[in-house]
């Protein structure tokens, strides 16, 4: 199974930083790649949230059902598909303070089988879910600097 490890340091406050990342129904706002996320269940930590997202180079939307499950002591959130068209997506944020600034990384595990397609098609996807964790950290990181 793949894994994406991206990471990048955000010039704002770790709690500001961890605010705009737990807030992910606000992400279609600021992420142009995802269209749309809907809370469906929340019980402290634990979040349950339908998304669609789009791959703009193929102009197919994915849609997945993920849950998150926020440790702020730690400052980590443990993510995971619960369902949708990855065949496997379960990953981990962490989020730790550098003087002034605040560290995210990012670590995915994803599984997507298109049956009958090769090496090449592989490599594509992969080149897709790498370019696609950079964004996520990115307007993350962009919106937690306007917000400090």
């Amino acid at each position: 199974m793949p894994t994406v490890t991206t990471s990048t340091t955000i010039d704002a406050p770790i709690d500001v930083v961890l605010t705009v990342a737990q807030d992910n129904a606000k992400f279609p706002e600021f992420m142009d790649d995802v269209l749309s996320v809907d809370i469906v269940e929340k019980d402290g930590g634990r979040v349950v949230s339908d998304w669609v997202g789009v791959i703009t180079s193929f102009g197919i939307k994915v849609r997945w059902q993920q849950e998150d499950v926020w440790d702020l002591d730690a400052r980590t959130c443990e993510f995971q598909q619960l369902k949708g068209d990855y065949d496997k997506m379960v990953g981990v944020w962490k989020f730790s303070q550098e003087g002034e600034k605040t560290l995210f990384e990012s670590e995915l595990d994803y599984e997507y089988v298109v049956p009958g397609l090769g090496a090449l098609v592989k490599k594509v996807v992969h080149g897709i879910v790498v370019k696609n964790m950079e964004s996520v950290l990115e307007a993350i990181k962009n919106r937690a600097e306007e917000q400090k």
